[in-house]
């Protein structure tokens, strides 16, 4: 379906945030700071980028901000939960992503966002010990506490709506099972406590149940299966998700889409990253990592088709690996051995090494997310967002289709559906 004009943004809107650790306090005090004149947005779409609309003989290309009726930073308030109990300033300072001189730019304002607690089951993250913990006697006691926080910070906040993003620890790998076939079936196992309900999901659960359009930044199975797609069409909430693409998988979907329009050949695809923040802690444990692992192989198989060239890509072996090394601590470093062929097959290499800012790179995505599926919601789109698969790793799409992985393919069905938003015809070439 196709979307309307998107009523006005009136009011505030409220950015709940499961997960307040280094990439949700790096996007809160980047946008305080964005607000202040202080620094810039770089990375965020919403904020930098412009939109074609018509011919480019008539170039008609306002900014992104400037053709739709987004929220405006102003009217962005922050919160979030967590299974620690320092407050935004704390964190940041501990995360050591943002220096000083920018943290205490906004200290005040961030020292305020203090996380409600979190809902936390050890089983699913097992390297973290939480002491700002809900208890509950049941899961679904758990959701009925969330949803009560939902509706206790909007009326604190005097904020009319409200978006959430997944911004937590990568959770352990969980396959769809019988409690996720329906609403019927999910609810009852949250009364039972099902093993197979984790952390994450009784967030995305609470949120749609209020309503509350979410995406999810991890690799969780949070919003990835048939009951929250069902209850997120019967509430009319748009979803997206999942795993944010930041560093070397970000690198894959630029390359690979290149190798593979050239027609050059691929025998394999080395992958190593290097990082020390708490999210390095978590997939240092095998079973969070499989779930990591799953989001990232899937990427090359996906743009390549090896089916469809077997000459080209039938024989790449694809690996991947993370390495947690505290001393990098968020500054993370992707390495990636590529041995490709070409001409006659005679073999080639491409080394890289990708020193990057997992927090810095994750952010402006958290920014986009929240004010798109705001966006979404007020243009009457709800259920999988997949044109929003541009800022995901592993993007959801509709049952029984293949996900598209190629970041410049993303980036056009991202603007045309805002091209539709506006009443404008979807351009099909560059």
């Amino acid at each position: 379906m196709p979307p309307k004009p998107p009523r006005p943004a009136s009011g505030k809107l409220a950015v709940l945030l499961p997960g307040l650790g280094a990439v949700a306090t790096t996007f809160i005090a980047g946008v305080l700071l964005s607000r202040r004149g202080l620094a810039r947005p770089v990375g965020s779409l919403t904020q930098m980028g412009t939109l074609r609309l018509g011919s480019r003989a008539d170039d008609p290309t306002p900014s992104i901000r400037e053709a739709l009726p987004l929220t405006t930073l102003d009217d962005l308030a922050f919160g979030g939960w967590d299974i620690f109990p320092e407050n935004a300033l704390e964190v940041a300072r501990d995360a050591g992503v943002l220096e000083p001189h920018h943290l205490d730019a906004v200290a005040e304002e961030l020292a305020r966002i203090e996380p409600m607690k979190g809902a936390f089951y050890p089983r699913y993250v097992r390297r973290l010990n939480g002491t700002h913990v809900k208890e509950a006697e049941s899961k679904a006691d758990m959701v009925a506490q969330i949803r009560e926080d939902i509706r206790r910070f909007l009326r604190e906040h005097g904020a009319e709506r409200a978006v959430a993003i997944w911004c937590g620890s990568t959770e352990v790998f969980l396959a769809p099972s019988a409690v996720h076939q329906s609403i019927e079936a999910f609810e009852a196992g949250l009364a039972k406590n099902d093993p197979s309900i984790s952390s994450s999901q009784i967030y995305a659960w609470a949120c749609l149940k209020e309503r509350v359009p979410f995406a999810n930044g991890a690799p969780n199975l949070t919003i990835d299966f048939p009951a929250a797609w069902q209850l997120a069409r019967e509430m009319r909430v748009p979803i997206a998700g999942k795993d944010f693409k930041t560093g070397q998988t970000l690198m894959k979907t630029i390359l690979a889409p290149g190798l593979k329009a050239r027609s050059l050949g691929l025998r394999g695809w080395f992958s190593t990253n290097i990082l020390g923040n708490r999210d390095g802690e978590v997939l240092d444990d095998p079973d969070s990592f499989k779930t990591k692992e799953v989001s990232k192989l899937g990427v090359l198989e996906d743009i390549l088709q090896p089916e469809r060239y077997p000459d080209l890509y039938g024989d790449l072996y694809h690996k991947v690996r993370i390495e947690f090394y505290p001393p990098h601590g968020d500054a993370k470093e992707g390495w990636d051995n590529i041995d490709l062929f070409g001409w006659l097959g005679y073999r080639m290499q491409i080394k890289v090494n990708f020193l990057c800012r997992d927090s810095i790179l994750a952010a402006p995505l958290v920014l986009d997310l929240a004010l798109l599926l705001d966006l979404a919601a007020r243009a009457g789109l709800h259920g999988n967002q997949e044109w929003l698969s541009f800022y995901f790793k592993s993007p959801m799409t509709g049952e029984g289709l293949q996900a598209e992985h190629d970041l410049f393919v993303q980036s056009m069905e991202l603007q045309n559906t805002l091209r539709q938003m506006v009443g404008a015809e979807p351009i099909v070439h560059p």
